[in-house]
């Protein structure tokens, strides 16, 4: 995608998904140098949210912890699973790009009432609900999003999240920033095989098996959001469980960075037996049609992301939806309404 050509350059979405790898490129990682020494002396934190407030950012930096080592405990659910949960001894960040997510402002206004005094609250809304139960707050810099669909503030979401990572250890996340920034604006601009994006816009069903950091269960919803079409999101080797069994011959199955262990047994169960059609994307070739993505240790995620924002951008343009303006999805999914 890109902003010369009348196909893409209309739409809100594709403009902020361009703006965002340059939001990597100027992040500014020391901003939670002090939070981050809290947290390490809680040793526990609870990532709350609502929808792609939580699925990527939360769960990306889940991933980037354990992988890492670090010796602290996080975890993440929405936020009214969340209300049921003691969380007296742990800190908690709660996102919410517009700051009025009903869900998460309950979270925050029982903790109050608790009591609890390492709330934190991450949204690009300076006049958000959620900013008056938080004990400190982040607001984004990426400004207010147009388009239904989030992408930008998802990013910079994560991005903060991961920051907190970076003030605990010497990850080089600011040392790569500029990096990934200009791989990200690769990946964006990509032009992917007209017979990739036919196949993607006539699927009955487009399923996305990933790893459980986020990226593929977020484009699994943003294939609602953007594409209109029903989506499955397939865990680790969920894969190779089961799942054949109900796949229909023109479904389509997207393989985030997957297991190369794996490579054979999925060949033989959907590409030999049921002649299912199979894209991957991956930082080098597989036996299957190949998004190949830069490699940048730390960011993998990201790209990624792109990857899957690019294609989903081209197959909802293939079919002339307005990306901007889904049917029945609304920017704010449930509102606070002042009631807990």
């Amino acid at each position: 995608m890109n902003l010369t050509e009348s196909k893409y350059n209309s739409f809100a979405l594709v403009r902020e998904m361009l703006e965002t790898p340059e939001l990597i490129g100027r992040f500014d990682f020391g901003q939670t140098k002090n939070i981050a020494q809290q947290i390490k002396k809680t040793g526990k934190l609870f990532l709350s949210g609502e929808g792609s407030s939580r699925i990527f950012p939360a769960k990306n930096f889940i991933d980037q912890v354990r992988q890492a080592g670090v010796d602290l405990t996080v975890a993440t659910e929405g936020s009214r699973q969340a209300m049921e949960y003691d969380l007296t001894k742990w800190s908690v960040f709660a996102s919410s790009n517009s700051g009025q997510t009903g869900e998460t402002i309950s979270l925050f206004v029982k903790l109050q009432r608790e009591g609890h005094s390492q709330r934190f609250a991450v949204t690009a809304n300076p006049q958000g609900k959620l900013l008056e139960f938080a004990h400190e707050s982040f607001v984004l810099s990426c400004g207010k999003e147009e388009a239904v669909a989030a992408t930008k503030s998802v990013v910079e979401q994560a991005l903060l999240y991961q920051s907190l990572l970076c003030n605990m250890t010497d990850c080089g996340c600011l040392k790569s920033a500029k990096q990934t920034e200009t791989f990200g604006k690769q990946i964006l601009e990509a032009e992917y095989a007209p017979a990739t994006i036919s196949a993607l816009a006539q699927a009955g069903t487009i399923y996305w098996a990933g790893r459980n950091n986020g990226v593929a269960e977020e484009l699994a919803l943003k294939t609602n959001e953007i594409a209109r079409q029903k989506s499955d999101f397939l865990e680790g080797t969920y894969l190779l469980h089961g799942i054949e069994e109900i796949m229909q011959p023109n479904d389509v199955v997207v393989l985030v960075d997957p297991f190369e262990a794996e490579w054979e047994r999925i060949q033989q169960r959907y590409v030999d037996a049921i002649n299912l059609k199979l894209i991957a994307i991956a930082s080098k070739k597989t036996p299957f049609d190949t998004i190949v993505i830069p490699e940048l240790g730390g960011n993998d995620s990201f790209f990624q992301l792109f990857a899957g924002w690019n294609l989903l951008v081209q197959v909802g343009v293939a079919q002339n939806i307005n990306l901007d303006k889904p049917r029945r999805a609304r920017k704010i999914g449930n509102e606070y309404t002042g009631t807990a």
